[in-house]
């Protein structure tokens, strides 16, 4: 199935942002997601096993949507682009990250923080941003006041955004989607609470833009 950015935003609410450092809990962790209703997942590139966990992932559920984070390099895009990413996520631009992104052809959401590069990043060819660190950088209230100078940009928040503040980010206007590690949590994952994860996809999953 072919991924656009189209497609993402529409499938994705909350996005998971997860940390995993053990392929063997991909599998387990995939399917205890998508239990909960969430087909949309970013994994981060922070750790050697990352790019292992994303293709297992998806050999475990292969309809689900799974993007790679935390990309940096033009060399990541590739690594990412051939463990099987359906979508990529940024942290910000640089010069020579921007045309490896462009080119990739998958979707991608790169990292912004100011007005400024936001303004940068739609006048490179970028449709949808990441909004990060959402709360270190303003917040809820930062999109809500670029909203007007700004409204034909749509931002997917991430970092530090908790459960409680995740409905209130997805009703601000110019907010498509969020990204929250409350869902799976790096302690979670390595306890193997697959019931608590299925929990807050549901949780999750029953939160709307």
């Amino acid at each position: 199935m072919i991924i656009t950015l189209e497609t993402l935003v529409r499938a994705a609410s909350v996005i998971p942002v997860l940390t995993v450092g053990e392929v063997d809990k991909a599998a387990p962790l995939a399917r205890a997601l998508k239990a909960g209703g969430l087909t949309v997942v970013e994994m981060t590139l922070r750790t050697p096993a990352a790019l292992d966990v994303l293709t297992a992932m998806k050999q475990a559920e292969p309809d689900m949507i799974i993007g790679m984070g935390t990309i940096r390099t033009p060399e990541q895009v590739a690594a990412s682009m051939r463990a099987g990413a359906d979508f990529l996520v940024s942290p910000g631009l640089s010069p020579e990250l921007i045309p490896a992104l462009l080119a990739c052809g998958l979707p991608v959401l790169p990292g912004v923080a100011t007005a400024s590069e936001a303004m940068s990043a739609v006048e490179a060819g970028f449709e949808v941003l990441k909004f990060f660190p959402a709360e270190q950088a303003g917040g809820r209230a930062y999109l809500k006041s670029i909203a007007g100078p700004l409204p034909d940009i749509p931002f997917c928040p991430t970092g530090s955004i908790t459960r409680e503040m995740a409905p209130d980010y997805l009703a601000l206007p110019n907010v498509v989607c969020v990204g929250g590690s409350w869902i799976a949590t790096g302690a979670m994952i390595e306890a193997g609470d697959w019931a608590t994860i299925t929990a807050n996809a549901a949780a999750a999953s029953a939160m709307k833009p």
